[in-house]
């Protein structure tokens, strides 16, 4: 795998090159699209501090890319640890979501990574708390499901959606959306307070994705 960073116009590219095709599908579920003889991802040369974030890219990237492949364990648990360690006495609103939110529940589920969800002033500070570990800077999102979008790696990927859209549950009930923040639980891991959806709204979720296995393993910790 070879690594570089160019600025064209108004866009800067983290590139990735020579990709073995387990790379390359790694690469291609973190959004890197094909760019020249490799793939990349791109971010407006503005953005602050971009050069700051594409050394600390290239410092982990084949480890994001091997672990997002399933290649590499993924320790979300020391991730998680990491971050509550920074986050402790910070005034930050967020909740987890995904599998994540279920293992911490002991769900026998293994986590690609942590999602977290926060509000405008949440995505920036994230984004200060976690600036050493930020592999591009925290991005405006608007026209997706969220205003704001960040993406870190401390000991593994920590993904943050910031602002979700109101029509969020539109379509179906989401765990980053009105109805699961008006029901957050609480609950505590490893002596630290976690807020996590209910139960019941990861179900109707996964069962909406299709993820039959989780389902099931959701029902059985629920009955």
């Amino acid at each position: 795998m070879r690594i570089s960073s160019r600025t064209t116009g108004d866009k800067t590219y983290f590139i990735l090159s020579d990709l073995d095709s387990q790379e390359q599908e790694g690469a291609r579920n973190l959004a890197f699209t094909p760019y020249e003889d490799g793939l990349a991802i791109v971010y407006p040369a503005s953005a602050p501090h971009t050069d700051v974030f594409y050394q600390q890219f290239a410092r982990v990237a084949e480890e994001m890319i091997l672990q997002k492949a399933g290649a590499r364990p993924v320790p979300w648990d020391q991730a998680l640890l990491a971050l509550l360690q920074r986050l402790e006495g910070k005034d930050i609103h967020w909740w987890l979501i995904g599998s994540a939110a279920l293992a911490v529940r002991g769900l026998d589920v293994l986590p690609g990574d942590l999602d977290l969800v926060t509000d405008d002033a949440g995505s920036h500070l994230l984004g200060e708390v976690l600036f050493d570990a930020l592999v591009g800077p925290v991005e405006d999102a608007r026209g997706w499901i969220s205003r704001w979008f960040g993406r870190a790696f401390l000991h593994a990927r920590i993904e943050w959606i910031g602002a979700p859209i109101p029509e969020s549950d539109h379509q179906g009930v989401t765990e980053f959306g009105p109805t699961a923040e008006s029901q957050l639980e609480s609950l505590s891991w490893r002596g630290y307070a976690l807020r996590v959806p209910p139960l019941a709204i990861q179900l109707a979720v996964n069962e909406r994705r299709g993820l039959n296995e989780r389902v099931q393993k959701i029902k059985a910790k629920c009955l």
